[in-house]
């Protein structure tokens, strides 16, 4: 299965429109005990997430993932910090790509992939606001020709 595909759980549309992505990694993460029930459960929200390289390992931080209802006093705290696991070269690979100035980590979507847990980082860089513009126009004129093509088949 190639990475990015399984059950969707969330999806962080925000960061398309924010960032201009360059390459992108997929991440298994490390849960505690009712998170991942929180996770089946589609609780989780990506929108302020990032990720960020410390001492050799990726952490996610910012990443919401809402208490387990029957979870008592074993729930999680929905803020905390979540190690991201990926191979030693991956790891390199972003710590260089991110030394460059403007370059961030971004979660892009996160799903469930043979039982596991995953989350597709991307490495990205910001858009200026002129870049969205012209990415809105870009689509609104695919989506005119589309339309007149369909008025054309008929």
């Amino acid at each position: 299965m190639p990475k990015g595909e399984g059950k969707l759980i969330a999806q962080n549309k925000k960061a398309r429109h924010d960032f201009a992505i360059e390459e992108t990694f997929e991440a298994g993460i490390v849960l505690q005990g009712t998170e991942i029930k929180s996770v089946r459960a589609a609780r989780v929200n990506l929108k302020d997430a990032y990720a960020r390289v410390d001492k050799g390992e990726v952490f996610l931080h910012n990443m919401h993932i809402s208490p387990y209802e029957q979870g008592n006093r074993y729930n999680h705290e929905p803020l905390r910090t979540r190690k991201l696991l990926l191979h030693k070269k991956q790891i390199s690979r972003l710590i260089g790509e991110t030394k460059e100035a403007g370059y961030s980590i971004v979660p892009l979507k996160m799903y469930l992939r043979d039982g596991y847990a995953k989350v597709l980082i991307g490495v990205a860089k910001g858009k200026k606001k002129y870049d969205k513009r012209e990415d809105l126009k870009r689509k609104e004129a695919k989506r005119d020709i589309e339309r007149a093509f369909k008025e054309r088949q008929r």
